[in-house]
């Protein structure tokens, strides 16, 4: 099976070496601060990485329809997308890190993600969550550790804390800790993950969305070379147009 986004197992290990180290009803799993799921991790390989934007309460996490190419650090490089461009015009004029257009500029920048699947054994049904780059490092250690005992050894996944204090942890248990049911699904578990249900997980963004987007939240598009899409233009014309006739 071949996913258009990246697999991740390989980027995980490679990030450990270093200082920085659409047609589908799939969705994330609920995983608020509190949260704990009882799981069976089906091998190491059971995720995918990619880079998702959004500003926190204005614009909802997406992808990039047509994504930029980024640097091992996770910076946009080629093909720039218009919120790299957003990112760039502020990170460009910031002189240094937390004035306002460090501030503004992280608004914009895209953020490497991990979506990690496991089996509920609660449900017996398998969940994917969304974690970011230190998270899915931390759980994919332990499951690295584990390797060789997964069929063996259920979790307990579980995210705690508050902002930048938040932590997601994966702690192995002993088959003994498990009620009948867990018990149950946990053996009768699939060998491996269905990877496909990795597709239509994420809401893909083209440009001219994007554009959109930035004009809604403020933001001069002419500063980066760019105009608002044809059809918001005309939709303008039209509601001029209706208001002289006096409607």
């Amino acid at each position: 099976y071949k996913t258009k986004y990246k697999a991740a197992a390989d980027d995980l290990e490679a990030l450990n070496q270093t200082e920085e180290g659409g047609g589908n009803s799939a969705e994330f799993a609920s995983f608020k601060s509190g949260t704990t799921y009882t799981v069976k991790a089906l091998g190491t390989a059971d995720l995918i990485t990619f880079y998702s934007y959004g500003i926190y309460k204005q614009v909802n996490s997406f992808v990039a329809k047509n994504p930029s190419k980024k640097s091992a650090k996770g910076f946009p490089v080629e093909n720039l997308t218009p919120f790299d461009l957003a990112w760039k015009y502020h990170a460009d004029k910031s002189e240094e890190f937390g004035d306002k257009h460090s501030q503004e500029a992280y608004k914009y920048r895209a953020r490497q993600r991990f979506a990690m699947g496991f089996i509920d054994l609660d449900t017996g049904e398998p969940i994917i969550v969304d974690l970011s780059k230190n998270q899915a490092q931390a759980v994919h250690g332990v499951i690295k550790r584990v390797e060789k005992r997964l069929d063996r050894t259920p979790f307990e996944l579980s995210k705690d804390g508050q902002g930048t204090s938040t932590t997601v942890s994966l702690t192995p248990l002993f088959p003994e800790d498990l009620d009948d049911k867990q018990t149950k699904n946990f053996e009768e578990a699939p060998k491996e993950f269905d990877m496909s249900l990795f597709e239509g997980l994420l809401y893909e963004m083209d440009d001219e969305e994007q554009i959109e987007k930035l004009i809604e939240v403020g933001f001069d598009v002419s500063l980066i070379g760019l105009e608002a899409p044809a059809k918001t233009e005309e939709a303008g014309e039209a509601k001029e147009s209706a208001e002289d006739f006096g409607f």
